[in-house]
């Protein structure tokens, strides 16, 4: 099987460099090994919403330079303020044209309610979810909290607690649909995407518009957990029409809607360009001749060799298991890349759990084109994305999708600059 690009991974980095590839006429593959990590997330996207220090970003863009002070091999740091810069921008084109719609831009960061009811700074959030100014508290005097009987992945009266604290009025209840009694007997069916699937069905909308309508008589808005609007993208406009106000969504324990609607979104624009997705398939090895890699293998295909010009990593830290640890190590498993690692396993982890954890920043070394390298020399046609490189803590600097976006469109650029070269 041979393609122009062959791509390791299928989540947020992946796809978003296959997509920007494939706009460009490139013939693309994505070797999927399961569920992207989007399915676990909040459906909003991180630029840098901390600095290592833990001071808050407002202005994402002018605390690059102080970044590159604080930690110089950060991806930001390496590849330059002017070139992140264009590349988060590029990101955010290529997000609108997969049909996905959010709040914010990379200048400016924002604050999004989490379903705990705090906030937290970011780059982008689904239209749908509560967001405010940095500084500033929702702009809403009085909010009704909304759960859904029996589901136990989300709790308005936690949330209606953090937000009294910032003087806002929050009421709570629960709302109850007969169309979900079925699930409601099986606790394990009874999570957000399942919930989704009964409450987009036309009718079963309008049931829920009429249950809220009679439990938000007196409020200025309205926040649900993330139950609806997986395969009807219009169930939430149209709630705000039938009840009159706004009607917002806050994310729920893993599985998460917003999540998963973003990567079938972006899955669906890379398959529509005429790119390969080969979900449930992982790479077991490759062949090297020299600084390049020749062919891959992967477990469905088994002798059949993938080949391609250029090879994309975009494999995903140890909870994708594209960085593995064994007792006495870590190491990156298909092509056994340089690390930025530590070699002594007591120096992985640090002894609070609130503390920036080591093994968080561990990840593969590149050179300054994000080219993945074995024995300190670079592989000329492999180039590694998103979570598998190193140098960074995506959770402690709220930067983890925006390394992904970044990287991820300055490799596609890199790849489309050296095929017009060839040409």
């Amino acid at each position: 099987m041979k393609f122009d690009i062959a791509i390791i991974g299928g989540g947020l980095a992946g796809l978003t460099c296959g997509i920007r590839l494939a706009e460009q006429g490139k013939r693309c593959a994505i070797i999927s090994a399961g569920q992207s990590a989007l399915h676990f997330s909040s459906g909003s996207l991180d630029f840098l919403s901390y600095m290592p220090d833990g001071s808050v970003v407002k202005n994402p863009l002018d605390a690059l330079e102080d970044l590159a002070k604080q930690s110089p091999e950060h991806p930001y740091s390496r590849l330059g303020a002017d070139c992140v810069s264009q590349m988060a921008q590029q990101a955010e084109r290529l997000l609108i044209n997969c049909g996905l719609s959010f709040t914010g831009n990379v200048a400016q960061n924002h604050m999004r309610m989490t379903p705990l009811g705090t906030q937290r700074a970011t780059w982008l959030s689904p239209t749908e979810v509560p967001t405010s100014t940095i500084g500033e508290a929702l702009p809403w005097k009085r909010i009704a909290i909304i759960g859904i009987e029996g589901f136990l992945d989300f709790q308005p009266q936690l949330a209606a607690g953090s937000l009294e604290g910032k003087g806002i009025e929050a009421i709570t209840d629960y709302l109850h649909v007969p169309a979900l009694d079925r699930l409601r007997n099986n606790p394990s069916e009874f999570r957000a995407t399942n919930i989704s699937r009964v409450l987009d069905l036309a009718e079963n909308t309008e049931l829920l518009a009429d249950e809220l309508v009679r439990l938000a008589q007196d409020v200025d808005a309205v926040i649900l957990p993330a139950c609806i609007g997986l395969d009807n993208p219009d169930a939430v406009s149209l709630l705000c029409r039938r009840v009159g106000k706004p009607v917002m969504l806050v994310p729920t324990l893993p599985p998460s809607l917003l999540g998963i609607r973003m990567h079938q979104a972006l899955r669906s624009r890379f398959r529509q360009l005429g790119g390969q997705f080969m979900p449930g398939d992982a790479v077991l090895r490759a062949d090297l001749d020299g600084d390049k890699v020749k062919k891959i293998y992967t477990r469905n295909h088994t002798d059949i060799p993938v080949t391609a010009e250029q090879v994309v990593l975009a494999s995903g830290s140890f909870f994708s298991n594209g960085l593995v640890a064994d007792f006495d190590r870590t190491y990156e498993p298909i092509f056994g890349l340089d690390m930025m690692t530590e070699s002594q396993r007591a120096d992985w982890t640090k002894e609070s759990m609130f503390a920036s954890q080591p093994y968080l920043r561990f990840g593969v070394k590149t050179d300054n084109q994000l080219r993945a390298m074995i024995d300190g020399k670079s592989i000329s046609n492999l180039f590694a994305i998103g979570a598998v490189l190193g140098g960074y803590d995506p959770l402690q600097q709220g930067c983890g999708a925006g390394v992904s976006l970044v990287s991820a469109q300055y490799v596609a650029e890199q790849i489309l600059a050296m095929s017009e070269v060839t040409a």
